[in-house]
């Protein structure tokens, strides 16, 4: 996507009532933060939320080691030509990164939100025991949570969540693109979801079958995956991405209607009986 189609896109994204907006150092090299900053630098601040993240370099590469985090977040507010970001999430950390009590990155952290460069700070997580130690032991009060009618884990933990008054962002709505339908056994990648094998892609393949026969209409298994995420009293927002006015749109369209109580049901039920315990691949 050119920059200057980025930008048409955040701008018709605001339009549209859309005022959240995620990105990484990682993401383009940094041109992701580039072009968000340049779109967003007419708008007033008080009226969008911007998260970024810690921990994968704009260079390439990663570093999670706590004395990067100042430099890598005076990168990002450079990038995004703005003073503070209304949360920094550590990237995806290994698991020992997340005790606070065994690391001084919480510290840094409550420095930097002390000086007005940051709002809130959490992590992006993948698991309910992350979740879990992350809440228990740090000021924590974002968290990024891999969450869709495919990978339901992190659910076990938004309870907790709302007692501790923890914001969730749900990443990977659609599973990666699995949950718009497009995809079949013989689809191919040339990103990291090349990793799959093809018993794996079949195996995914079927459970997007089975959904399309649990959903009312089977051509908007987009809006309604996106909707089942939004269902979650914990839940603040979904990022389920977009490279066009029409996925934009298709996105928007998600949060029209309240997912029905039923729907919510079948989908957990279909989750426990049918995806929980062949433990579906990742």
């Amino acid at each position: 996507m050119s920059e200057k189609d980025a930008i048409e896109l955040v701008k018709k994204s605001l339009e549209m009532g859309v005022n959240f907006f995620d990105t990484a150092p990682n993401y383009g090299k940094g041109t992701s933060e580039l072009r968000l900053g340049k779109a967003l630098k007419e708008v007033d601040r008080d009226k969008i939320v911007i998260n970024t993240k810690f921990g994968h370099k704009d260079t390439g590469g990663i570093n999670y080691e706590s004395d990067y985090i100042r430099e890598s977040l005076e990168g990002s507010l450079r990038r995004l030509q703005t003073d503070y970001v209304d949360s920094l999430i550590i990237h995806n950390p290994p698991f020992e990164y997340l005790d606070g009590n065994k690391t001084d990155h919480y510290e840094i952290l409550e420095k930097l939100k002390g000086e007005g460069k940051i709002k809130a700070y959490g992590a992006s997580l993948d698991t309910y025991n992350e979740m879990k130690l992350l809440m228990e032991t740090t000021g924590s009060k974002v968290i990024e949570a891999f969450f869709n009618i495919f990978s339901q884990d992190t659910a076990k933990a938004f309870e907790m969540a709302k007692e501790n008054e923890v914001a969730i962002i749900v990443k990977i709505p659609l599973d990666s693109g699995w949950l718009t339908g497009r995809y079949d056994e013989n689809s191919q990648f040339n990103d990291i979801r090349k990793r799959w094998s093809k018993e794996d892609k079949k195996v995914r393949a079927d459970l997007v079958e089975k959904v399309k026969k649990i959903i009312p209409d089977e051509n908007r298994i987009v809006q309604t995956s996106i909707a089942f995420c939004l269902a979650y009293d914990a839940v603040s927002t979904v990022i389920p991405g977009n490279k066009s006015i029409q996925q934009l749109m298709s996105n928007v369209e998600s949060t029209e209607e309240p997912m029905p109580k039923e729907l919510i049901y079948k989908l957990e039920d279909f989750y426990k009986t049918e995806v929980e315990p062949i433990k579906l691949s990742w």
